[in-house]
Protein backbone atom coordinates (compact mmCIF):
# COMPACT_ATOMS: atom_id res chain seq x y z
CA UNK A 1 0.00 0.00 0.00
CA UNK A 2 1.50 3.35 -0.84
CA UNK A 3 1.99 5.85 1.74
CA UNK A 4 -1.26 7.93 -0.29
CA UNK A 5 -3.51 4.96 0.55
CA UNK A 6 -2.03 4.23 4.08
CA UNK A 7 -3.15 7.98 5.13
CA UNK A 8 -6.42 7.44 3.62
CA UNK A 9 -6.94 4.08 5.59
CA UNK A 10 -5.37 5.71 8.82
CA UNK A 11 -8.14 8.95 8.15
CA UNK A 12 -10.99 5.85 8.04
CA UNK A 13 -9.75 4.15 10.91
CA UNK A 14 -10.06 7.73 12.20
CA UNK A 15 -13.61 8.03 11.28
CA UNK A 16 -14.61 4.28 12.68
CA UNK A 17 -13.18 5.40 16.05
CA UNK A 18 -15.25 8.54 15.65
CA UNK A 19 -18.36 7.38 15.09
CA UNK A 20 -18.12 4.65 17.93
CA UNK A 21 -17.29 7.27 20.25
CA UNK A 22 -20.18 9.50 18.99
CA UNK A 23 -22.29 6.78 19.14
CA UNK A 24 -21.56 5.88 23.04
CA UNK A 25 -24.39 5.88 25.62
CA UNK A 26 -22.20 6.82 28.18
CA UNK A 27 -21.46 10.73 26.99
CA UNK A 28 -24.19 13.24 27.16
CA UNK A 29 -25.06 15.43 24.65
CA UNK A 30 -24.47 18.60 26.86
CA UNK A 31 -20.23 17.22 26.84
CA UNK A 32 -20.55 16.72 23.47
CA UNK A 33 -21.91 20.28 22.70
CA UNK A 34 -19.44 21.97 25.40
CA UNK A 35 -16.55 20.13 23.10
CA UNK A 36 -18.01 20.93 20.01
CA UNK A 37 -17.87 24.51 21.45
CA UNK A 38 -14.43 24.83 22.92
CA UNK A 39 -11.71 27.58 21.66
CA UNK A 40 -9.97 25.09 19.45
CA UNK A 41 -12.84 23.54 17.47
CA UNK A 42 -15.14 26.65 17.64
CA UNK A 43 -11.77 28.37 15.56
CA UNK A 44 -11.76 25.17 13.19
CA UNK A 45 -15.60 25.55 12.94
CA UNK A 46 -15.28 29.14 11.26
CA UNK A 47 -13.74 27.29 8.32
CA UNK A 48 -15.51 24.05 8.70
CA UNK A 49 -17.06 23.93 5.30
CA UNK A 50 -14.17 24.34 3.49
CA UNK A 51 -12.39 22.07 5.17
CA UNK A 52 -15.27 19.44 5.04
CA UNK A 53 -15.65 20.20 1.07
CA UNK A 54 -11.67 20.03 0.57
CA UNK A 55 -11.78 16.37 2.06
CA UNK A 56 -14.92 15.29 -0.04
CA UNK A 57 -13.23 16.81 -2.94
CA UNK A 58 -9.88 14.82 -2.40
CA UNK A 59 -11.46 11.85 -0.98
CA UNK A 60 -13.62 11.62 -4.50
CA UNK A 61 -10.95 12.26 -6.18
CA UNK A 62 -9.29 9.40 -5.01
CA UNK A 63 -12.39 6.80 -5.50
CA UNK A 64 -12.53 8.08 -9.33
CA UNK A 65 -8.75 7.42 -9.54
CA UNK A 66 -9.81 3.48 -7.83
CA UNK A 67 -12.70 3.33 -10.30
CA UNK A 68 -10.54 4.12 -13.25
CA UNK A 69 -7.75 1.16 -12.25
CA UNK A 70 -10.62 -1.01 -11.16
CA UNK A 71 -11.93 -0.57 -14.84
CA UNK A 72 -8.44 -0.66 -16.35
CA UNK A 73 -7.39 -3.78 -14.73
CA UNK A 74 -10.78 -5.72 -15.67
CA UNK A 75 -10.68 -5.33 -19.14
CA UNK A 76 -7.59 -6.97 -19.60
CA UNK A 77 -6.74 -9.83 -21.98
CA UNK A 78 -7.51 -12.91 -20.18
CA UNK A 79 -6.16 -15.11 -23.40
CA UNK A 80 -3.65 -18.46 -22.48
CA UNK A 81 -0.90 -16.53 -24.17
CA UNK A 82 -0.56 -14.14 -21.19
CA UNK A 83 2.30 -15.15 -18.87
CA UNK A 84 0.59 -16.33 -15.17
CA UNK A 85 3.02 -14.13 -13.56
CA UNK A 86 1.39 -10.85 -15.44
CA UNK A 87 -1.68 -12.25 -15.06
CA UNK A 88 -0.88 -12.48 -11.37
CA UNK A 89 0.00 -8.58 -11.09
CA UNK A 90 -3.25 -7.63 -13.13
CA UNK A 91 -5.02 -9.64 -10.27
CA UNK A 92 -2.79 -8.07 -7.59
CA UNK A 93 -3.80 -4.26 -8.99
CA UNK A 94 -7.25 -5.66 -9.43
CA UNK A 95 -7.56 -6.28 -5.78
CA UNK A 96 -5.64 -2.88 -4.95
CA UNK A 97 -7.53 -0.91 -7.10
CA UNK A 98 -10.99 -2.65 -5.72
CA UNK A 99 -9.35 -1.98 -1.65
CA UNK A 100 -8.66 1.73 -2.91
CA UNK A 101 -12.28 1.77 -4.05
CA UNK A 102 -13.88 0.55 -0.83
CA UNK A 103 -11.13 2.79 1.55
CA UNK A 104 -12.34 5.55 0.05
CA UNK A 105 -15.98 4.83 -0.91
CA UNK A 106 -15.99 3.76 3.07
CA UNK A 107 -14.25 7.34 3.95
CA UNK A 108 -16.82 9.54 1.70
CA UNK A 109 -19.48 7.66 3.63
CA UNK A 110 -18.31 8.08 7.26
CA UNK A 111 -17.56 12.00 6.37
CA UNK A 112 -21.31 12.25 5.73
CA UNK A 113 -22.28 9.99 8.64
CA UNK A 114 -19.70 12.32 11.51
CA UNK A 115 -21.10 15.63 9.80
CA UNK A 116 -24.55 14.34 10.48
CA UNK A 117 -23.80 12.91 13.91
CA UNK A 118 -22.65 16.21 15.18
CA UNK A 119 -25.11 18.36 13.78
CA UNK A 120 -27.68 15.82 15.51
CA UNK A 121 -25.69 15.95 18.56
CA UNK A 122 -26.26 19.37 19.04
CA UNK A 123 -29.66 19.69 17.42
CA UNK A 124 -30.65 17.18 20.50
CA UNK A 125 -28.41 18.78 23.23
CA UNK A 126 -30.10 22.94 21.94
CA UNK A 127 -33.64 21.00 22.68
CA UNK A 128 -32.96 19.72 25.80
CA UNK A 129 -31.32 23.33 27.25
CA UNK A 130 -34.60 24.73 25.69
CA UNK A 131 -36.71 22.03 27.68
CA UNK A 132 -34.89 22.62 30.54
CA UNK A 133 -35.43 26.39 30.56
CA UNK A 134 -39.32 25.96 29.47
CA UNK A 135 -39.61 23.88 32.54
CA UNK A 136 -37.92 26.07 34.84
CA UNK A 137 -40.09 29.47 33.44
CA UNK A 138 -43.12 26.92 34.11
CA UNK A 139 -41.81 25.86 37.50
CA UNK A 140 -40.91 29.48 38.62
CA UNK A 141 -44.80 30.84 36.82
CA UNK A 142 -46.05 27.76 39.07
CA UNK A 143 -43.83 29.07 41.84
CA UNK A 144 -45.66 32.77 41.28
CA UNK A 145 -48.43 31.77 40.84
CA UNK A 146 -49.41 30.05 43.84
CA UNK A 147 -47.56 32.87 45.63
CA UNK A 148 -49.75 35.41 44.42
CA UNK A 149 -52.89 32.96 45.35
CA UNK A 150 -51.56 32.64 48.46
CA UNK A 151 -51.06 36.38 48.72
CA UNK A 152 -54.73 36.95 47.38
CA UNK A 153 -56.21 34.27 50.26
CA UNK A 154 -54.32 35.75 53.07
CA UNK A 155 -55.31 39.24 51.97
CA UNK A 156 -59.35 38.21 51.68
CA UNK A 157 -58.16 36.61 54.82
CA UNK A 158 -56.90 39.68 56.46
CA UNK A 159 -60.13 41.52 54.92
CA UNK A 160 -62.51 38.94 56.24
CA UNK A 161 -61.48 39.11 59.79
CA UNK A 162 -61.07 43.46 59.66
CA UNK A 163 -65.07 42.78 58.68
CA UNK A 164 -65.62 40.65 61.09
CA UNK A 165 -64.16 42.34 63.66
CA UNK A 166 -65.84 45.84 62.33
CA UNK A 167 -69.28 43.85 62.94
CA UNK A 168 -68.15 42.94 66.29
CA UNK A 169 -67.28 46.11 66.93
CA UNK A 170 -70.41 47.54 65.79
CA UNK A 171 -72.20 44.99 67.63
CA UNK A 172 -70.79 45.88 71.21
CA UNK A 173 -71.35 49.51 70.38
CA UNK A 174 -75.01 48.32 69.85
CA UNK A 175 -75.25 46.66 72.53
CA UNK A 176 -73.53 49.13 74.79
CA UNK A 177 -76.43 51.71 73.27
CA UNK A 178 -79.15 49.10 73.98
CA UNK A 179 -77.91 48.52 77.88
CA UNK A 180 -77.62 52.22 78.47
CA UNK A 181 -81.20 52.88 76.91
CA UNK A 182 -82.62 49.59 79.22
CA UNK A 183 -80.74 51.59 82.32
CA UNK A 184 -82.54 54.49 81.86
CA UNK A 185 -85.71 52.94 81.08
CA UNK A 186 -85.11 50.82 84.43
CA UNK A 187 -84.20 54.48 86.11
CA UNK A 188 -87.14 55.60 84.45
CA UNK A 189 -89.34 53.21 86.05
CA UNK A 190 -87.98 53.67 89.19
CA UNK A 191 -88.47 57.33 89.18
CA UNK A 192 -92.20 56.89 88.05
CA UNK A 193 -92.65 54.15 90.71
CA UNK A 194 -91.22 56.17 93.51
CA UNK A 195 -93.63 59.19 92.60
CA UNK A 196 -96.47 56.66 92.15
CA UNK A 197 -95.99 55.79 95.58
CA UNK A 198 -95.42 59.45 96.97
CA UNK A 199 -98.51 60.39 95.29
CA UNK A 200 -100.42 56.88 96.47
CA UNK A 201 -98.87 58.00 100.22
CA UNK A 202 -99.98 61.52 99.26
CA UNK A 203 -103.77 60.48 98.56
CA UNK A 204 -103.77 58.34 101.37
CA UNK A 205 -102.66 61.22 103.75
CA UNK A 206 -105.44 63.48 102.17
CA UNK A 207 -108.04 61.10 102.51
CA UNK A 208 -107.42 60.49 106.28
CA UNK A 209 -107.43 64.34 106.91
CA UNK A 210 -110.78 64.63 104.67
CA UNK A 211 -111.87 62.15 106.96
CA UNK A 212 -110.86 63.81 110.00
CA UNK A 213 -112.09 67.35 108.47
CA UNK A 214 -115.68 65.33 107.38
CA UNK A 215 -115.96 63.75 111.34
CA UNK A 216 -115.26 67.32 112.74
CA UNK A 217 -117.51 68.97 110.31
CA UNK A 218 -120.46 66.28 111.76
CA UNK A 219 -119.36 66.29 115.46
CA UNK A 220 -119.42 70.57 115.14
CA UNK A 221 -123.02 70.00 113.17
CA UNK A 222 -124.37 67.89 116.08
CA UNK A 223 -123.37 70.18 118.49
CA UNK A 224 -124.79 73.36 117.25
CA UNK A 225 -128.26 71.28 116.55
CA UNK A 226 -128.66 70.65 120.11
CA UNK A 227 -127.77 74.29 121.49
CA UNK A 228 -130.21 75.62 119.24
CA UNK A 229 -132.80 73.31 120.83
CA UNK A 230 -131.71 74.17 124.33
CA UNK A 231 -132.14 77.81 123.30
Amino acid sequence: MSLVWTLIAGFLYTEIVVVLLLVLPGISPYKWNRFFKSKFLAMLAQQAHLYFFLIMGVLVLFLLEAIREMRKYSNTDNSGEVHLNVEMQHSMRLFRAQRNFYISGFAIFLVLVIRKLVQLISAQANLLAQSEASMKQAQSATAAARSLLTEKTDKAKEATEDSTLNELNKLKERVQELTSELNREKKDKEAVKSQAESLNREYDRLTEEYSKLQKQITIGGGAKGASIKHD
